[in-house]
């Protein structure tokens, strides 16, 4: 089993009824299990702003499936959620983004490894690092100083995200 990390975000309906459903999917997902997942942030929207909040978080898995099967899952997941991709930094039901997948680097038309953007991205940083491999040092530290999480419109919710099952 491989270790990757997801992150998963949503901001059309009811949010964390979404995250709770990507989580409880994946882990049914045959040859994928989620070991660890973060606490939930709400974040202001990205790139396109006329859209509301996001709610972010990530998971870590271990998985059976090569990189691009695990993508080609994750995408399956979004479609029978109901994610229709209207515009880049549109709304969405449900986004799943494979973030890294061990320590390979991976770069094909479909997939690049790791995420080539993910350390310009608070809100996807936040939640990872709640998940990283204990005992390995968060390669993305300096990017979430004292103030990011404030600046970017970031904020932890108090309540975290059980989905049943998990």
């Amino acid at each position: 089993m491989k270790l990757a990390y997801v992150a998963l975000g949503a901001n059309l309906g009811d949010r964390e009824r979404s995250l709770a459903e990507a989580l409880r999917r994946l882990n049914e997902t045959p040859g994928i299990r989620v070991e660890r997942v973060s606490g939930v942030y709400e974040t202001d929207p990205v790139g396109y702003t006329d859209q509301p909040n996001f709610l972010n978080m990530a998971a870590a898995l271990l998985t059976s499936l090569p990189p691009l099967e695990l993508l080609r899952a994750l995408l399956a997941l979004e479609l029978e959620m109901g994610r229709v991709r209207e515009f880049r930094w549109g709304p969405r039901v449900i986004d799943l983004d494979l973030l890294s997948y061990e320590d390979e680097t991976f770069e094909t038309d479909e997939l690049t490894l790791p995420h080539p953007r993910m350390g310009e991205r608070a809100f996807v940083l936040a939640p990872l690092r709640d998940v990283w491999a204990s005992g390995e040092a968060f390669p993305w530290e300096a990017q979430l100083g004292p103030d990011t999480l404030e600046r970017e419109g970031i904020r932890r919710l108090a309540s975290g995200l059980k989905p049943h099952g998990l």
